[in-house]
């Protein structure tokens, strides 16, 4: 659409990513486990409160569930960490029974009280569970409610940014903010936030449980947690270089990949297959040390922890059993203490992990917030009107605009088109005439001056029933995934079989579908690449023929064709345009002499206007581009090639062969 300013609009799949950022979700390298945030390269929000107050306005639908999300994880945590406060009872009672039989062999152990603590257990266990599953259930609905919401005004929002904003913009990164970002965010309300909820209380519970049983206890496990926080942001910073790299040499590895799959058949026309394979070795090396190099410093922090666990595991023991030979504290409270202290190490842990997450996903939700805030299209006219037959009278009043501001590509133009005439708009590359057609369909908005259609200002219309009385077909092809007959039918929704088949033999189309096997009903896969490029844009003519619009657009709708198609799409053209108003944009000037009007654009002016008689006649600009496609001066030809033949180096010529040089019989 835009390929007459230099368009700055890149395609890309979603999933692939530019040098350093690759496609992939972040938050990948260690799966879903207790280590997925650690040592990952953190993008840090630019706000951090603002945006995480933001996102948290977006929970105020769901207030009331939170709150029993927030209760349900409280119990359920309190349940399962007061399980070896209890069971410490039914182990002292069976130790004390096992010490009496010691100096009385006819006591008993009190099976009963041992049985009634263990039901005890059981019935906190399964609430425990019971509220865990409430808890995930509700978490479950209030996330994906809640990515639902932002996740439609984002869709809103993509629908009601102007073209500029897209010019400005790879598709790549569009993607990835409305995708995966959204999946970043989607994935932390519904399992690290309740996974943090629950290891917050888990860490204070088993804190104050372990206070209750025994503080010197309790001192000889806070003091490992130091040293488990020193370990554990020393591998994290060390690794995180590794993190880094690893996601560079991915999104490197990435980038070739895409590029050599697009571009197969050049790399195969030049033969650069080798060349393609060793750049690919050299990068899966680097991404091989890389990640090699991050998984393994990484993978250290799990072993260290659980050594230092151990450390304070045997002090407990040691301290404990000092307590217990001295009657401060049973060995039932012992066993519950060892208990605590296994479980205080993996939340701990785990809270290290959800603040990366957190902080990555703050950063995904700025970025998507500042997509939500960027300046939206106009708005449409308060009262707006309808033209119920519309005529095909176009009027450019005084038309002023640049894509950039300051810089105004179109300045003061003026053109009056009546109903029914074919104007044709040429010029060079840059000179302006697919921006004008952009202007006439309102994607984007003046800097000044009017264009009206049948004298009524297109600001009055809704951009819908404006963009409903023309008809385009474009240079570049668009065909989305489904039928040929679906393609068609895409300019009407309530064609008939008739009419489809009607529209695809006035533009010449209806032949090689018949020769496809499935016939209209044969599917076109993502990029139609199981059609040529001339059979697609057969379909995109087929698709404005069906529309039968008020006003035709064709910009350099028949490049891609072969010119005997041509020929007979150019007779079909000349049935659908008769009657219509229609703009012909074209490099080839042969296509556009029975134009009604011919416009010359350059630098975004027109610098002249008339048939193409009058405009040979008077050998201006439109001359000169007329004469450089046809009459060609042979002189000028073999003067250049002459240049070019001297500037070549004289060459040895092998056994029976003959030379290139400025001395060859050839070269001459």
């Amino acid at each position: 659409m835009n390929g007459d300013r230099g368009s700055a609009r890149q395609n890309g799949p979603s999933g692939a990513g530019r040098p350093g950022q690759p496609g992939g979700r972040p938050g990948g390298m260690f799966g879903g486990g207790p280590m997925a945030g650690f040592g990952m390269p953190v993008q840090k929000a630019k706000n951090f409160r603002g945006t995480l107050l933001r996102l948290i306005g977006y929970f105020r639908p769901e207030a009331w569930l939170l709150v029993v999300v927030l209760a349900a994880a409280i119990i359920s945590t309190l349940f399962n960490i007061l399980g070896p406060k209890i069971l410490a009872m039914a182990t002292d009672k069976l130790a004390a029974g096992f010490i009496a039989r010691f100096t009385n062999p006819s006591a008993k152990i009190d099976f009963d009280y041992i049985g009634h603590i263990m039901l005890i257990l059981l019935g906190l266990y399964v609430l425990s569970s019971i509220f865990s599953y409430v808890q995930q259930y509700l978490m479950a609905g209030v996330a994906q409610r809640t990515v639902y919401r932002l996740r439609r005004q984002v869709d809103e929002k993509l629908a009601r940014l102007p073209l500029r904003y897209y010019d400005t913009k790879t598709h790549g990164e569009i993607m990835s903010r409305a995708v995966n970002d959204m999946d970043n965010i989607s994935n932390t309300l519904q399992q690290s936030l309740t996974q943090f909820i629950t290891s917050l209380v888990t860490v204070v519970g088993v804190i104050v449980l372990m206070l209750t049983i025994n503080w010197i206890l309790t001192v000889v496990v806070l003091l490992t947690l130091p040293l488990s926080f020193g370990v554990t942001a020393l591998i994290a910073k060390r690794s995180q270089r590794y993190f880094v790299s690893q996601q560079r040499a991915l999104g490197e590895l990435n980038g070739h990949v895409e590029e050599m799959f697009n571009g197969h058949p050049i790399v195969k026309a030049f033969g650069r297959e080798r060349q393609s394979v060793a750049a690919f070795r050299e990068m899966n090396d680097r991404l091989y040390d890389a990640g090699w190099r991050a998984q393994f410093v990484s993978g250290l922090i799990f072993p260290m922890l659980t050594s230092l666990g151990n450390v304070g595991y045997v002090a407990v023991v040691v301290v404990g059993s000092v307590l217990v030979t001295q009657g401060t504290i049973g060995i039932g409270e012992v066993v519950a203490f060892i208990q605590y202290a296994r479980q205080f190490s993996q939340p701990i842990t785990q809270l290290a992990s959800i603040a990366n997450t957190i902080q990555l996903t703050i950063a995904s939700a700025e970025r998507i917030f500042e997509l939500l805030d960027e300046g939206e299209q106009l708005p449409e006219a308060a009262d707006p009107v309808t033209i119920a037959a519309p005529r095909g009278a176009v009027r450019f009043d005084h038309v002023t605009f640049g894509y950039t501001a300051g810089e105004p590509l179109i300045r003061d133009m003026n053109i009056d088109v009546h109903p029914g005439q074919t104007i044709a708009i040429v010029g060079p590359t840059g000179a302006g005439k697919t921006t004008l057609v952009n202007l006439l369909m309102r994607f984007y908005e003046l800097d000044g001056g009017h264009i009206l259609v049948d004298d009524m200002d297109i600001t009055a219309l809704r951009r819908g029933d404006l963009r409903r009385m023309f008809g385009m077909v474009l240079q570049d092809t668009w065909l989305f995934n489904g039928t040929i007959r679906e393609n068609i039918a895409y300019g009407r929704e309530d064609a008939s079989e008739a009419e489809i088949v009607q529209a695809a033999k006035a533009s010449q189309a209806d032949h090689f579908i018949r020769t496809l096997p499935e016939n209209y009903a044969t599917v076109l896969n993502q990029e139609a690449t199981n059609l040529s490029q001339g059979q697609k844009q057969l379909l995109t003519i087929a698709r404005a023929v069906l529309a039968d619009p008020a006003v035709l657009i064709l910009d350099e709708a028949t490049s891609s064709v072969d010119t005997r198609t041509e020929v007979l799409i150019q007779a079909a053209m000349s049935d659908l345009m008769r009657g219509r108003t229609s703009f012909v944009i074209a490099h080839r000037l042969s296509t556009i002499r029975g134009a009604d009007l011919i416009l010359v654009m350059h630098h975004g002016t027109i610098v002249e206007q008339g048939t193409h008689e009058e405009l040979l006649a008077r050998g201006g600009f439109y001359a000169e581009l007329y004469n450089s496609q046809f009459a060609a001066k042979t002189a000028e030809v073999d003067t250049l090639a002459r240049e070019i033949f001297e500037r070549q180096p004289v060459e040895a010529a092998p056994a029976g062969g003959v030379t290139t040089g400025p001395e060859s019989p050839r070269a001459e």
